[in-house]
């Protein structure tokens, strides 16, 4: 193979992963629980997760920008969960109220859903989720709600989440409820004065920042390694402090620009993905760029999505 220009990249399948080995494709932008990255913030993040729910302590909320890993993060909570707890995890909650509430009944698995209408009163569908958790209490077993991008719910939606969490004893929560959004969800709870209680209840809330510099090495290094690789590629040291300043440390980002780095090693047959190859992938799927040569940095001007 020869060396092409930008556009061949846009020509030529991503059929990469035999030359370098790979199971899978390491840089897939579905938010795949098996990829997560333990990142400082990650871990933290679980790990407040974790002790909101074993406490019962209600509401709890994630926040990050677009492409942090939160959907991921969900994700990784409701698998680490273990039985008897019973888990509902909404990753479209742009439904009405009555709609969300049907969605979180079915995916909990309560055989009272089955046995509703299509129509049936929002006063009925919190009675059946009470019925649901009173009886997962007698049974034992915690149950926990998590709700992806929740900055989409509807302030009815929302005041209607904040009734489920007022099953409960006189000593812990029926019901531990996730919230997880990009940071206009915690805008809306402290702007809007018809979500205030819901503020209040929130006993946990955790931000997730963009990663630095040396974590975003250690999370290129982390997908290959979990993709299964047999001819490891290295992604040279002024690769890597490319990626991180036109990714701004966005996890989502980062996926695009490796996997377009790759493409474009695997059209030079080679191992080693170098700042040219990142310069090629940064172009092929920039919206708008801005090349300044004096320092050789290539700025997105619009995120990549």
């Amino acid at each position: 193979m020869q060396a092409g220009c930008n556009h061949d990249i846009l020509k030529v399948n991503p059929m990469y992963e035999a030359f370098y080995g790979f199971r899978e494709r390491p840089f897939h932008v579905t938010a795949d629980p098996a990829f997560i990255f333990p990142s400082h913030h990650h871990q933290e993040a679980m790990a407040h997760l974790t002790y909101g729910i074993q406490q019962r302590l209600g509401f709890l909320m994630i926040t990050g920008e677009v492409g942090t890993g939160k959907t991921t993060l969900a994700k990784a909570l409701v698998e680490h969960l273990q039985s008897p707890t019973k888990t509902a995890l909404i990753l479209n909650p742009a439904l009405s109220a009555s709609q969300l509430l049907r969605a979180i009944l079915r995916d909990f698995g309560g055989q009272q859903e089955g046995q509703l209408k299509v129509g049936t009163m929002r006063g009925q569908l919190l009675e059946a989720i009470e019925r649901f958790l009173l009886e997962q209490a007698n049974a034992g077993a915690a149950v926990v709600l998590v709700i992806d991008e929740a900055q989409a719910l509807s302030t009815s939606a929302l005041e209607h989440v904040r009734l489920l969490s007022n099953v409960e004893t006189p000593k812990a929560k029926l019901l531990q409820i996730v919230l997880v959004g990009q940071p206009e969800l915690d805008q809306r709870l402290a702007s809007d004065p018809r979500l205030r209680a819901l503020r209040q209840r929130i006993a946990i809330r955790y931000h997730i920042p963009p990663l630095n510099e040396q974590e975003v090495a250690d999370y290129i290094q982390h997908r290959i390694q979990i993709a299964g690789v047999k001819n490891a590629p290295h992604f040279t040291g002024d690769a890597i402090a490319s990626i991180a300043r036109t990714s701004k440390g966005i996890p989502r980002r980062i996926n695009r620009i490796c996997d377009q780095a790759l493409l474009a090693g695997y059209i030079r047959e080679s191992y080693v993905i170098d700042k040219s190859m990142v310069r090629e992938a940064q172009a092929s799927i920039s919206i708008e760029e801005e090349i300044h040569h004096e320092d050789g940095l290539v700025k997105m001007g619009d995120e990549i999505r």
